[in-house]
């Protein structure tokens, strides 16, 4: 178990037992302190330790603490928090350091477990997560399919009692915290979230006489513009809108009334939207799914060539927009605002589909009290603005998180944008559900098969309709 650490074994007959590199030493907790300062100071004077701070050890939660970590002499409970690309999520170590200047008594070890590309992170967290014995206190969850897993395995911990003792209040995630909890229970709280709006271009608007987008339209309204402002002139057209090739791009334009999800094993609502979006490309409106596909244009880069007036997106691509004008790469789009995602009929202006980032507390860990004060801290108020000021989305999007955001530099200064920065319900692009992956799976083959034209979109709902009930039967 190595030197300079502390394990135990567990009891008998009131005695503990600690393993100390590979040393037992047994003892009864009234002479743990004497023990533990035996062993400390025999550390220091025997250069065994690997930790030039001093040594670390862990202890039953019915003793002083749970985990010390020894620095300058005074003892701190010290909590280890999984998380993915440390050097590149610049509010990671702001969060903690400010944390700690607020509970002097706790330290928070950062422990960078995978890439932001999802597989690799959540897939060492679960091994991790799984094993015997682990010493998280705190992990990141990065998505809705890794977190249902998680929670399936029984390796996170139940929030809800924490939230209920203490009164934490959850009506500022916009109703995100009811579509994670699971038969009553929910096991992480969200500190980001990213949600879909309506990126412009003001200036091709203008060039068309035509009025910019609002932060209240329907698919209809949309529709319309989409088509006043697109020019099919050879050699200079103009794209009334734009459609990555990911099947949410399409596919969450029927969500905003918060009716129905992709899991519910009923498709008939996308009709009316893949209809529409097929007939714009067919009209030139938009550009052809089939030569995306082929060429890879990434959707980023199809709007900053200048020729698209708008598209949906996620507010990720706020900060990408940003910082690829500031450094010269984007030079068709200096003007470029942003609108609240369009509507369905008779659905409240502001409704829109969001993806969150979580985070949970081990079911093994030891310190679990002091785990869930740090993420009440991250996942409130306090953190959103640590959060939001790294130009990222909180979840919690208070007036001054929506201040701190509108200020980036870059950011449009229209007050339209700005308000866009505000949400009225957020739905879940895939809601928790055991068969996540595998529905997935299935809405992206016939989304392919709709888009190029191998099915008409009749039979591609048909198909959902037939095979995804199977799948939640299974």
């Amino acid at each position: 178990t190595g030197g300079g650490r502390l394990y135990n074994t567990g009891t008998a007959n009131g005695w503990y037992e600690k393993r100390y590199g590979g040393e037992r030493i047994m003892y009864k907790k009234k002479v743990l302190s004497l023990i533990m300062t035996g062993i400390l100071a025999a550390s220091a004077l025997g250069g065994c330790s690997n930790n030039e701070q001093g040594g670390e050890y862990k202890q039953t939660s019915d003793t002083v603490t749970d985990v010390v970590s020894q620095t300058n002499g005074e003892e701190k409970t010290l909590l280890k928090w999984a998380l993915w690309d440390l050097n590149s999520v610049f509010y990671y170590k702001t969060m903690a350091e400010a944390f700690e200047a607020a509970h002097p008594d706790i330290e928070i070890e950062l422990v960078d477990l995978g890439s932001a590309g999802g597989t690799d992170y959540m897939t060492s967290l679960s091994i991790e997560l799984t094993g015997k014995d682990t010493e998280f206190d705190m992990v990141c969850i990065q998505d809705v399919p890794g977190y249902s897993t998680l929670v399936k395995k029984g390796v996170l911990e139940p929030l809800t009692g924490y939230i209920e003792r203490d009164g934490f209040d959850l009506s500022g995630y916009g109703g995100l915290t009811d579509q994670v909890t699971l038969e009553g229970k929910l096991y992480e709280l969200p500190f980001r979230s990213d949600f879909w709006v309506l990126y412009y271009n003001p200036d091709l608007f203008e060039e068309a006489g035509a009025e910019c987008p609002t932060n209240d339209m329907t698919w209809t309204d949309y529709d319309a513009l989409a088509r006043k402002v697109t020019d099919i002139t050879p050699g200079n057209e103009v794209y009334g809108t734009h459609y990555h090739t990911w099947r949410s791009c399409v596919e969450c334009l029927g969500l905003t009334d918060g009716k129905q999800t992709m899991v519910d094993g009923n498709y008939d609502f996308l009709k009316p939207y893949y209809e529409m979006v097929l007939k714009q490309q067919d009209d030139g409106v938009c550009h052809n799914y089939a030569e995306l596909k082929t060429t890879g244009l990434h959707h980023s880069s199809a709007f900053a060539q200048g020729n698209v007036a708008m598209y949906i997106m996620g507010t990720w691509q706020i900060s990408g927009f940003i910082n690829k004008i500031k450094s010269g790469e984007f030079t068709e789009i200096p003007n470029w605002r942003i609108a609240k995602m369009p509507h369905s009929e008779g659905v409240e202006a502001g409704s829109t589909i969001a993806t969150i980032t979580g985070i949970a507390v081990p079911a093994m860990s030891d310190n679990k009290e002091e785990a869930w004060e740090f993420i009440k801290f991250m996942a409130g108020p306090e953190g959103a603005e640590i959060v939001a000021d790294s130009g990222s989305i909180p979840a919690v999007k208070t007036e001054a998180v929506i201040d701190k955001l509108a200020a980036m530099e870059g950011f449009p200064q229209d007050e339209q944008s700005r308000e866009a920065l505000h949400t009225a319900n957020t739905y879940l692009e895939m809601p928790v559900h055991e068969k996540t992956v595998q529905i997935d799976t299935a809405l992206n083959e016939v989304h392919d098969s709709i888009m190029t034209g191998a099915v008409s979109v009749d039979d591609g709902i048909a198909q959902l309709n037939e095979e995804i009930p199977k799948l939640l039967a299974e």
